[in-house]
């Protein structure tokens, strides 16, 4: 459990979002980059990445959050941050600008251990799934 001055919480969600047309973009230093960006955006946020996994084709994101922040507002600051820090550092040095595709999956470990989640990113990530 966390805490704020007013709540005491436990809210963790699992957002999957794609690179534009699906390309398969996201793959040794290009994933590494989004991934250290990443976990850059959570910590200037107060936000806790408990599991990453950047995909070729799309990412896996597991992070706890206080109440206040929607799931929606998460993963508009993941994709939108991570995008214009990734292009403005990279891309004007003759590298691939990251665009990301429109929509994105969001749910939450309500129901579901966040062992079961991890669990099912990790047999993913191994190519399992």
């Amino acid at each position: 459990m966390k805490t704020t001055r007013h709540a005491t919480y436990n809210l963790n969600y699992h957002i999957v979002w794609l690179p534009k047309y699906r390309n398969s973009a996201l793959v040794n230093e290009v994933a590494d980059r989004v991934r250290d960006i990443l976990h850059e955006i959570a910590d200037g946020k107060g936000l806790e990445i408990i599991d990453l996994t950047v995909q070729p084709d799309h990412i896996h994101l597991f992070v706890s959050s206080p109440p206040k922040h929607a799931p929606s507002l998460l993963a508009n600051w993941f994709k939108g941050i991570s995008s214009r820090k990734y292009n403005h550092r990279y891309a004007d040095n003759d590298g691939e600008k990251i665009r990301w595709a429109r929509g994105y999956y969001a749910g939450t470990a309500g129901h579901v251990s966040s062992e079961t989640v991890q669990d099912y990113i990790r047999r993913h990530e191994e190519g399992e799934i």
